[in-house]
């Protein structure tokens, strides 16, 4: 009879030990996947397009190096792509009309994961007309998504990776990254629920350039106003729940 006990016990404590193997592997496999820099729909830019660069003849034909066509047949969520040269993010941007915080855990592909997706809530427009556009992503152990941003609490690498680069389909965006800092979650909320007008946009600068007790950086190189157009990188921190890491870029760049 023990035996027999012994028997099952074993059996399933072989299933279980198999179960978490397939469950680890599923993760595994799903985090490499979310690292690749989704290729397939980045054309390889042409001599008059650098990934850097805009092209200086306005009158020439817009390249836009990215295949939105196909990725609108599989998701007309995706609006916009997101690359900072010289790091792993490379991604689609995504904006649910319904339900602001369904990329927090789907993937552009409608699959549930902790990875999410890159995307913006509703209270932006899809144009990049906004004082402020906040892009949102995880800041995953694996270095998917926007865990890329960690970087930018060294000063080094702050000076070396200043660019970040966004396509639309009708429009090529050049930002130029001027701070980096970790904020509380209100900050952001605050600017959404406290209107956009000219004092508010000028409070939000302030706070921007003002010290802070943790690794902040600021450079005043780039001059930004209240009439200027601010990408907003935002992501997890270490620090807790209610934190966040800020990266703000300012368009200096566009041709459509």
């Amino acid at each position: 009879m023990k035996k027999k006990v012994w028997l099952v016990i074993s059996i399933v404590a072989f299933i279980c030990v198999v179960t978490i193997f397939v469950i680890l592997g599923i993760r595994h496999y799903r985090n490499l996947q979310a690292q690749k820099p989704n290729e397939e729909y980045v054309q390889k830019p042409k001599e008059t397009i650098h990934p850097t660069e805009i092209p200086e003849n306005s009158d020439a034909p817009l390249d836009i190096p990215v295949d939105f066509e196909s990725l609108k047949k599989e998701n007309p969520d995706i609006y916009a792509w997101i690359t900072i040269p010289g790091t792993e993010i490379n991604y689609p941007v995504v904006q649910s009309s319904t339900d602001n915080v369904y990329y927090l855990n789907h993937t552009v592909d409608y699959e549930e994961s902790p990875e999410g997706a890159i995307y913006t809530e509703n209270y932006n427009s899809k144009d990049f007309s906004d004082f402020l556009t906040v892009l949102y992503g995880h800041n995953m152990k694996s270095g998917a998504m926007f865990a890329g941003l960690r970087g930018y609490e060294d000063n080094s690498f702050f000076e070396s990776h200043r660019d970040v680069m966004i396509y639309t389909p009708d429009a090529i965006r050049k930002y130029r990254v001027f701070a980096a800092y970790v904020e509380d979650d209100r900050h952001l909320l605050y600017y959404y629920h406290q209107g956009q007008t000219p004092e508010d946009r000028n409070t939000f600068l302030n706070d921007a350039a003002a010290p802070r007790e943790m690794q902040s950086i600021y450079a005043s190189d780039v001059p930004v106003d209240e009439n200027s157009r601010i990408l907003t990188l935002s992501t997890c921190h270490r620090r807790g729940d209610h934190y966040r890491f800020l990266v703000h870029a300012c368009l200096v760049e566009e041709i459509k």
